[in-house]
């Protein structure tokens, strides 16, 4: 699944500021997301886990009893419970990817700051959707939700499905975003550098 990161912090006015980070799986929201964390001193938060803590089961089973109705409403309490909860101080929390196909969602979150896409390299990221793959009883295992059932039978089968969608994701984060940040081959605390100076670039010129 995809994920954002939301990252409320303190500008040099003292007034809050929340960084709303999307992106595909894999592009290292939930590293970047705990470093943040840590190098800020704020919480970190994950609205999958709060769907599982509202809710009682995880996402995925809410989408596999409900489909996608269900767990679109799930996301949006979470992001409303969300809201509630950063009303009293600062944290970094890691979204559900697809959420920007969740309109309601994205209009809470964007009432708490400027959303960040973290643009992870099309190839890197199917490369670790493969390495999770596993072969059981002939089907392959550990998938993505959005490419399992399209119950693809070959890794180059994933490859390609993994394409289109990482397409059109692609074009969603980018038109609900304010800032793109391209996560390099690089260190992690290099990418967590280039995430701050672009949100305080923005914040300057905003």
């Amino acid at each position: 699944m995809y994920q954002f990161i939301i990252l409320t912090i303190m500008n040099s006015e003292n007034i809050k500021k929340t960084i709303i980070l999307a992106g595909i799986k894999h592009c290292g929201k939930s590293t970047q997301g705990r470093r943040l964390s840590d190098k800020l001193a704020v919480p970190f938060y994950d609205t999958d886990d709060l769907i599982e803590e509202l809710e009682g089961i995880t996402p995925r089973e809410i989408y596999n009893r409900g489909g996608k109705e269900a767990f679109m409403l799930a996301e949006e309490n979470a992001c409303r419970e969300l809201k509630n909860r950063l009303s009293s101080g600062a944290a970094v929390v890691a979204t559900g990817g697809g959420i920007c196909d969740n309109d309601k969602a994205v209009e809470i979150l964007k009432e708490l700051g400027v959303i960040v896409f973290l643009m992870a390299d099309e190839h890197v990221a199917a490369a670790r959707i493969v390495r999770e793959a596993r072969l059981e009883n002939g089907e392959l295992k550990n998938l993505p939700a959005y490419i399992a059932k399209e119950n693809p039978q070959s890794l180059d089968e994933v490859r390609a499905l993994f394409h289109s969608f990482y397409q059109r994701r692609t074009a969603s984060y980018k038109k609900i975003a304010a800032i793109t940040v391209e996560m390099k081959n690089a260190s992690k605390s290099e990418n967590t550098s280039a995430i701050l100076k672009a949100v305080r670039s923005y914040w300057e010129q905003n």
